[in-house]
Protein backbone atom coordinates (compact mmCIF):
# COMPACT_ATOMS: atom_id res chain seq x y z
CA UNK A 1 0.00 0.00 0.00
CA UNK A 2 1.25 3.02 -0.99
CA UNK A 3 2.39 5.76 2.17
CA UNK A 4 -0.68 8.22 2.80
CA UNK A 5 -3.02 6.78 0.31
CA UNK A 6 -6.44 7.41 1.72
CA UNK A 7 -8.94 4.15 2.88
CA UNK A 8 -11.77 3.16 3.20
CA UNK A 9 -13.70 0.12 5.27
CA UNK A 10 -16.17 -1.79 3.06
CA UNK A 11 -18.34 -4.90 3.29
CA UNK A 12 -20.08 -6.27 0.41
CA UNK A 13 -24.06 -8.05 0.97
CA UNK A 14 -24.72 -11.15 -1.31
CA UNK A 15 -28.51 -12.05 -2.05
CA UNK A 16 -29.48 -13.81 1.42
CA UNK A 17 -27.99 -10.79 3.24
CA UNK A 18 -24.68 -12.25 4.16
CA UNK A 19 -21.78 -9.86 4.90
CA UNK A 20 -18.09 -11.29 2.77
CA UNK A 21 -15.16 -9.49 2.19
CA UNK A 22 -15.32 -7.19 5.11
CA UNK A 23 -12.15 -5.41 4.95
CA UNK A 24 -10.11 -1.87 5.05
CA UNK A 25 -9.24 -1.00 1.06
CA UNK A 26 -7.11 1.84 -0.73
CA UNK A 27 -9.05 4.03 -2.65
CA UNK A 28 -6.62 3.05 -5.76
CA UNK A 29 -8.11 -0.56 -5.43
CA UNK A 30 -9.72 -1.34 -8.69
CA UNK A 31 -13.55 -2.68 -9.06
CA UNK A 32 -12.14 -5.74 -10.87
CA UNK A 33 -9.80 -6.67 -8.01
CA UNK A 34 -12.73 -6.22 -5.19
CA UNK A 35 -14.70 -8.63 -7.74
CA UNK A 36 -12.36 -10.95 -7.96
CA UNK A 37 -11.14 -10.88 -4.32
CA UNK A 38 -15.18 -11.71 -3.91
CA UNK A 39 -15.56 -14.96 -5.68
CA UNK A 40 -12.70 -16.02 -4.00
CA UNK A 41 -14.23 -15.41 -0.74
CA UNK A 42 -17.81 -16.33 -1.28
CA UNK A 43 -19.42 -18.67 1.25
CA UNK A 44 -19.05 -22.94 0.15
CA UNK A 45 -22.78 -23.16 1.42
CA UNK A 46 -24.66 -20.76 -0.74
CA UNK A 47 -26.52 -22.61 -3.72
CA UNK A 48 -25.71 -19.56 -6.09
CA UNK A 49 -21.77 -18.78 -6.63
CA UNK A 50 -20.04 -16.73 -9.40
CA UNK A 51 -17.78 -18.80 -11.33
CA UNK A 52 -15.86 -15.38 -12.44
CA UNK A 53 -15.89 -12.01 -11.19
CA UNK A 54 -17.35 -11.20 -14.91
CA UNK A 55 -20.41 -12.82 -13.06
CA UNK A 56 -20.75 -9.81 -10.07
CA UNK A 57 -22.17 -6.53 -10.75
CA UNK A 58 -21.63 -4.54 -7.59
CA UNK A 59 -23.84 -1.57 -6.69
CA UNK A 60 -22.96 1.44 -4.74
CA UNK A 61 -25.29 4.17 -4.01
CA UNK A 62 -27.88 2.77 -6.58
CA UNK A 63 -25.26 2.43 -9.45
CA UNK A 64 -23.70 -0.39 -11.14
CA UNK A 65 -19.26 0.15 -10.52
CA UNK A 66 -17.40 -0.39 -13.88
CA UNK A 67 -14.82 -2.88 -13.09
CA UNK A 68 -12.45 -0.62 -15.14
CA UNK A 69 -12.67 2.13 -12.17
CA UNK A 70 -10.76 2.24 -9.01
CA UNK A 71 -12.94 3.02 -5.93
CA UNK A 72 -12.18 6.63 -5.72
CA UNK A 73 -12.78 7.11 -9.50
CA UNK A 74 -16.56 5.46 -8.46
CA UNK A 75 -16.98 8.27 -6.19
CA UNK A 76 -17.05 5.94 -2.89
CA UNK A 77 -16.71 8.25 0.42
CA UNK A 78 -12.84 7.60 0.87
CA UNK A 79 -11.88 8.58 4.07
CA UNK A 80 -15.56 10.95 4.70
CA UNK A 81 -17.60 8.36 6.38
CA UNK A 82 -16.33 8.63 10.11
CA UNK A 83 -15.87 5.44 11.96
CA UNK A 84 -18.24 3.95 9.69
CA UNK A 85 -18.32 0.59 7.29
CA UNK A 86 -19.54 1.09 3.98
CA UNK A 87 -21.97 -1.85 2.84
CA UNK A 88 -22.04 -2.47 -1.08
CA UNK A 89 -24.33 -4.74 -2.92
CA UNK A 90 -24.03 -7.77 -4.72
CA UNK A 91 -25.35 -9.25 -7.32
CA UNK A 92 -24.35 -12.66 -9.39
CA UNK A 93 -25.48 -12.72 -12.53
CA UNK A 94 -23.53 -15.44 -14.75
CA UNK A 95 -23.17 -14.10 -18.39
CA UNK A 96 -25.60 -14.31 -21.04
CA UNK A 97 -27.69 -16.52 -18.84
CA UNK A 98 -30.63 -15.77 -20.87
CA UNK A 99 -32.31 -15.52 -17.23
CA UNK A 100 -34.87 -12.53 -17.03
CA UNK A 101 -34.94 -13.45 -13.20
CA UNK A 102 -32.79 -14.20 -9.96
CA UNK A 103 -32.72 -18.17 -9.99
CA UNK A 104 -33.34 -17.51 -6.07
CA UNK A 105 -36.48 -15.82 -5.84
CA UNK A 106 -39.01 -17.48 -5.01
CA UNK A 107 -42.84 -17.54 -3.75
CA UNK A 108 -41.12 -18.24 -0.13
CA UNK A 109 -38.62 -15.21 0.02
CA UNK A 110 -39.67 -13.51 2.80
CA UNK A 111 -41.00 -9.03 2.26
CA UNK A 112 -37.79 -6.61 2.23
CA UNK A 113 -36.15 -9.77 0.28
CA UNK A 114 -38.84 -9.82 -2.48
CA UNK A 115 -38.13 -5.93 -3.17
CA UNK A 116 -34.57 -7.04 -3.62
CA UNK A 117 -35.47 -9.73 -6.06
CA UNK A 118 -37.67 -7.14 -7.95
CA UNK A 119 -34.52 -4.80 -8.21
CA UNK A 120 -32.09 -7.64 -9.20
CA UNK A 121 -34.71 -8.73 -11.57
CA UNK A 122 -34.68 -4.68 -13.24
CA UNK A 123 -30.61 -5.13 -13.24
CA UNK A 124 -30.79 -8.13 -15.33
CA UNK A 125 -33.23 -6.50 -17.86
CA UNK A 126 -31.33 -3.20 -17.93
CA UNK A 127 -28.28 -4.79 -18.39
CA UNK A 128 -29.41 -7.08 -21.20
CA UNK A 129 -30.90 -4.02 -23.10
CA UNK A 130 -27.43 -2.12 -22.59
CA UNK A 131 -25.81 -5.11 -24.04
CA UNK A 132 -27.84 -4.92 -27.03
CA UNK A 133 -26.78 -1.69 -27.93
Amino acid sequence: MAEGEEQVELKFRIYDGTDIGHGTYISSTAISVLKQRLVHQWPQDKSIAPKSAGDIKLIHAGKILDDGRTLAESRIPIGDVSGGVITMHVVVQPPNSGKKTASWCGSSVPGLWRDVCRLQNEIFTATEEINQE
